[in-house]
This record gives C-alpha cells, structure tokens and sequence, in this order.
C-alpha cells in the first residue's frame, strides 16, 4: 500500500513555519498579589448593592498633608484605598472604631457611614478606587 508524503511533508512545513514564530527568549513571570478582596468595609459591615445606575469607575490620587483632619463624610459606592506613602487613621462617627492603615496596605472603605481620615507627622499619598455611577458624587 502506498502512502502518501502529503501529511509528513505538511508536518514538516509546519515546524518549520513555527520555528520561526517561536520566542526563544523567555518572557519574565508575571507577579500578582492580591491587595484587597472583600465584600465588606473595615469595620466588617457587609457591602449589600451598587448604586442602580451606569457604573462609572473612579481612580484618584490623593496628597494629604500632614496633621490633617479630614471632615467627616460618607460615600455612596463601595471604593478601596491603596497607601502608597504615610500613615492614615481612620474613624467611624458612630461607632468609635479606629483602623491605621499603613505603607503598602490597602483598605475597603465604608458605604453610606459617617467617617473621615487623620493624618499623623507624615503626608500621606494614596490611590482610591470608586466604583460608582455618573452623577453621584464620590463623597458627600
């Protein structure tokens, strides 16, 4: 019986046509570390919805001197802080909880309760994630 040279032969053009497509560098490893994943805020009350509307995403960095009191507030979307430098304090209105959040933490921040942020002897930068809704403000 004879065989046909068809499919080796197209085996070999195909190694050969991706012998050239190869990457003989390695690509370097990606790292991933998960900063944050939550379904509540910091003081452990769980995040019920989102606001009914679009979703608009938010992404703001922020410089806050040192010794500052930011004014009390709340915001109506669940968002997250990253601390990229510093140290920030923060304080629940009705509860009294404190939590410190530092360099290199990240942090889920409350939904619709009464709270604001203290700065010690450092600035502090950070970078907070809002996942909102157009027309809703960040913070009220």
């Amino acid at each position: 019986m004879k065989r046909s040279m068809l499919p080796p032969l197209l085996a070999t053009l195909i190694t050969v046509a991706l012998q050239g497509c190869s990457n003989s560098t390695p690509t370097a490893a990606i790292e991933r570390k998960v900063l944050l994943q939550s379904s509540t805020s910091w003081d452990s009350t769980p995040y019920t919805h989102y606001p009914y509307a679009e979703p608009e995403l938010s992404v703001l960095k922020l410089k806050i001197p040192a010794n500052t009191q930011l004014p009390w507030h709340t915001h109506a979307m669940p968002n997250a802080a990253y601390i990229l430098s510093g140290e920030l304090t923060i304080e629940s209105k009705d509860s009294g909880q404190i939590r410190r959040v530092r360099q290199g933490e990240a942090v889920a921040e409350m939904v619709n309760i009464t709270h604001r942020g203290v700065t010690g002897d450092e600035p502090v930068e950070l970078v907070v994630f809002y996942a909102g809704s157009e027309g809703i403000p960040l913070a009220e």
